[in-house]
């Protein structure tokens, strides 16, 4: 359960329900539903009342901050029949954070008082998981339920989460339960009824295996959860499907583009560099998103105004006055630039039409085009892209990323 007006009026997105989601399964339990609650009080109580009445362990995120609308702690003791009191040992950590906070907004720590004594209210009996920020994580036994209450701000839910599945009430719950059998499949460049047809021709899913095929980009992702006596099936159908869509095959134990990229870099001693256009540094944002990406991530150049396409890429004015920035050949005169002038490896590059404004009947919103150089020589691509400009800037990534997989993954006979 995650809480949050600001989640129900989609000001936000919800980054903490399948987060819980993924490793409940990971651990052997089954996540029924994920459910947005606004902080309505009514709203909260009904939906903890309701996941009670069915659930053996309610894991809840959000409201556990020193404002008033933040009233998870008092509706989960409410409806577990448990009284609230404050923890005082719990209380001076709070202020002792508060503390260094108020010394930083040069503001008095009365200000904060209130706040961190209603942080430290917890019902009794609860589990305290410790702190992150001001806010605590708590395990509460609610009748022979546990709930795990955890903040909402996901860098603080994923650092209390481990702690509570230590908690003796959660691990009898996870005793219970028996982790499945998991294998993630990544495709790149087969349409969905194709992935549909392969996955009928190879036998489905069923007798304890359960497959969810997920769509995106041009990307598929096939996801295989099987009970343990499935495992013979699972790797039938995964063989299956690797007969039928091998060449689009490019990942089988969940690893992403991004990561493979730089696992081949590492594996040749590259370094690798960006030079964006159309993507505005979206590329080198994907790849450093990786952790420990710096080994193998020099950089990138944003060159957006063909000014900075001729004076840090090095691109000849000529070139794009002839074929327009637009082209494959200022695509690979950007790669070709950034690997020179940030002396790395390996560089890619990408121009485009992104839209929704600046298309021709010649070079219309959508087309883009790519390059990607190596110590062993370069290659292009285009491609266009329908969709709006979020969704084109978002598969030139993909594109790019792909190419260059594919040129550091290239055979003996330079096939690409």
């Amino acid at each position: 359960m995650v809480t949050g007006s600001e989640l129900v009026r989609g000001e936000r997105t919800d980054l903490n329900g399948p987060f819980l989601a993924r490793s409940l399964l990971s651990v052997g339990l089954e996540p029924a539903r994920i459910e947005v609650v606004g902080d309505d009080p009514g709203e909260l109580e009904t939906a903890l009342r309701d996941a009670l009445a069915s659930a053996d362990l309610v894991a809840c995120s959000g409201g556990l901050g020193p404002t008033h609308d933040d009233r998870t702690v008092e509706i989960v003791a409410k409806v577990a029949g448990l009284e609230l009191r404050i923890d005082e040992e719990l209380e001076a950590q709070i202020e002792d954070v508060s503390r260094l906070v108020a010394e930083r907004l040069k503001r008095p720590y009365a200000d904060f008082a209130v706040g961190v004594r209603k942080q430290a209210t917890l019902p009794s009996g609860a589990a305290c998981l410790g702190l992150a920020g001001t806010a605590p994580g708590l395990v509460v036994d609610a009748h022979g339920t546990p709930i795990v209450v955890l903040p909402g701000p996901p860098a603080e839910l994923q650092r209390l989460w481990p702690k509570a599945l230590e908690v003796a009430a959660v691990r009898r719950v996870l005793d219970r339960g028996t982790p499945p059998l998991r294998r993630t499949l990544r495709f790149f460049g087969p349409g969905e009824s194709q992935v549909a047809q392969a996955f009928q021709e190879s036998g489905g899913d069923g007798d304890g295996l359960e497959v969810t095929i997920c769509a995106r980009d041009f990307e598929i992702h096939i996801d295989l959860v099987a009970e343990p006596a499935a495992e013979k099936r699972m790797a039938a159908l995964e063989s299956a499907l690797g007969e039928r869509l091998g060449r689009f095959l490019y990942s089988t134990d969940g690893r992403t583009v991004e990561e493979l990229v730089l696992d081949r870099c590492r594996d040749r001693g590259f370094r690798m560099a960006t030079a964006e256009s159309c993507t505005g540094g979206l590329i080198a944002a994907r790849l450093t998103s990786v952790p420990g990406s710096t080994d193998a991530i020099v950089g990138g150049i944003v060159a957006y105004a063909n000014k900075v396409k001729v004076e840090q890429l090095g691109v000849a004015p000529e070139l794009i006055d002839e074929h327009g920035a637009v082209s494959a050949q200022v695509a690979e005169a950007m790669a070709r630039g950034a690997r020179e002038r940030l002396g790395v490896d390996v560089a890619v590059s990408v121009t485009g039409i992104a839209g929704p404004e600046g298309g021709t009947e010649e070079k219309p919103v959508g087309l883009v085009y790519f390059h990607a150089e190596t110590p062993d020589g370069g290659h292009g691509s285009q491609f266009n892209f329908p969709g709006d400009r979020d969704s084109i800037r978002r598969r030139s990534v993909v594109a790019s990323l792909h190419l260059v997989r594919r040129l550091l993954e290239q055979n003996r006979d330079g096939s690409v």
